[in-house]
C-alpha cells in the first residue's frame, strides 16, 4: 500500500509540466488532491485525464501566486476542501531565458514574486495548521539552479537559491512539530516551461530550448518526486548528467566556474 494513499495533498502549478505529471502519479497512489494554478480550464483538463475513481478525490482551487493578497483566503479554502491538508507541494513558478544585462528589474521582481514569495506566503499561511496538527510536510520544487547559477537564468537561479535558505530555516525551527521539508531539485526535464519563460523585457520566450527538449520525461521525474515524498527525503537531485554540477560546484568550485561558462544551457 502506498504511503500517500488518502493523504490530502495541495499541489500548485498543477496544470502542466512536472505538476501535471505529479497529478497523475499521485492519483494512482490514491492521494486526495487539491489542484491549483491560474488556468481553471487546464486544471479541469488534468482532472478529467485521471480515472473516474481518482476524480472523486480531486478538487480544483484556482489561484495566482503573483497575487499575494489572495493567498491567505486560498489557504483557508484548501484546508476546507477535505478538512485538513497533509502535504503542500510548492510547484508553481515561472522560468527565465535572458542575459543579466538585458533583464529589467521588473522581470527580476516578477520571478521572485511568483517563485519565492508565492511559495513563502502559502507556507506561512499553512504553517499554523500543520503546527496545530503536529504533522505536515512541505515539498518545494527548486532546481539544480537552486544550487548553482548558470547563464540566462540569473533571476530564476536567485529565486531558487532563496527557497533553500527559507525552507532550511523551516526545517530547523519546526522539526519538533513533526513537520518535514523536502527540496526537489530537477535538472533538464522535458516540459513546456520554457514556452512561458520570461525574456529580458518580460515577454514570453514562446519556444522550447534545446536543453529542455533533450531532458528526462516529466513522468519519469514525477515518479522520483513521489518516492522522495514517501521517504521524507530532505533534498533530492533529479535529472541527467547536469545533476553532477551540484557535486562539482561543492567540491571543486573553481573547476565548476570554468565548466559552466561553456556548457550549453539553451
Amino acid at each position: 500500500m502506498s504511503g500517500l494513499k488518502n493523504k490530502v495533498i495541495w499541489l500548485t502549478g498543477a496544470s502542466s509540466g512536472i505538476g501535471e505529471a505529479l497529478v497523475y502519479e499521485l492519483a494512482r497512489e490514491g492521494a486526495k488532491l487539491v489542484l491549483s494554478a491560474r488556468r481553471k480550464a487546464e486544471l479541469e483538463r488534468v482532472k478529467h485525464n485521471c480515472t473516474p475513481e481518482s476524480q472523486l478525490n480531486i478538487r480544483i482551487l484556482p489561484l495566482d501566486l503573483s497575487q499575494p493578497d489572495s493567498l491567505a483566503q486560498a489557504t483557508r479554502e484548501a484546508i476546507q476542501v477535505f478538512g485538513h491538508v497533509d502535504i503542500l507541494i510548492n510547484n508553481g513558478g515561472i522560468s527565465q531565458r535572458s542575459l543579466i544585462r538585458e533583464t529589467t528589474m521588473e522581470v527580476d521582481r516578477r520571478i521572485m514574486e511568483v517563485n519565492y514569495f508565492g511559495a513563502v506566503a502559502l507556507t506561512k499561511n499553512l504553517l499554523p495548521h500543520f503546527v496545530d496538527r503536529k504533522a505536515g510536510h512541505f515539498v518545494t520544487l527548486s532546481s539544480v539552479t537552486g544550487k548553482f547559477g548558470t547563464p540566462f537564468r540569473s533571476g530564476y537561479a536567485a529565486s531558487k537559491h532563496a527557497l533553500h535558505g527559507f525552507f532550511d530555516s523551516v526545517r530547523a525551527e519546526h522539526w519538533k512539530d513533526n513537520i518535514f521539508v523536502t527540496m526537489i531539485c530537477p535538472g533538464f526535464i522535458n516540459t513546456p516551461i520554457t514556452l512561458a519563460a520570461l525574456k529580458g523585457d518580460g515577454s514570453p520566450l514562446n519556444e522550447v530550448d534545446k536543453a529542455q527538449a533533450k531532458g528526462k520525461p516529466a513522468e519519469w521525474c514525477a515518479k522520483r518526486i513521489v518516492r522522495a515524498i514517501e521517504r521524507k527525503r530532505e533534498e533530492v537531485y533529479i535529472g541527467g548528467k547536469e545533476v553532477l554540477g551540484v557535486y562539482i560546484k561543492r567540491l571543486f568550485p573553481s573547476l565548476f566556474s570554468k565548466i559552466i561558462r561553456k556548457v550549453p544551457v539553451r
